[in-house]
């Protein structure tokens, strides 16, 4: 099953898209500060969430992380 189909996978795949773009931004935060715009405007905006919200995706990492390893 496509993961844009079920919706446990869409929620891991958008939170694995954040925490990759978070951690990628604090190495190399020239790329991604050159573009803000666009369709790599999106892991940009995925960065600023990650870095702004980091305790509530963090707390949604572990949910994530609990129910696929204990209810699925």
């Amino acid at each position: 099953m496509s993961a844009l189909f079920n919706f446990q996978s869409l929620l891991s795949v958008i939170l694995l898209l954040i925490c990759t773009c978070a951690y990628l931004r604090s190495f190399f935060p020239s790329i991604m500060d050159r573009n803000k715009t666009g369709l790599l405007g999106t892991f940009w905006k995925c960065a600023r969430i990650g870095e702004r919200k980091s305790p509530y995706v963090a707390t949604c990492c572990v949910l994530m992380a609990f129910s696929i390893l204990f209810l699925t």
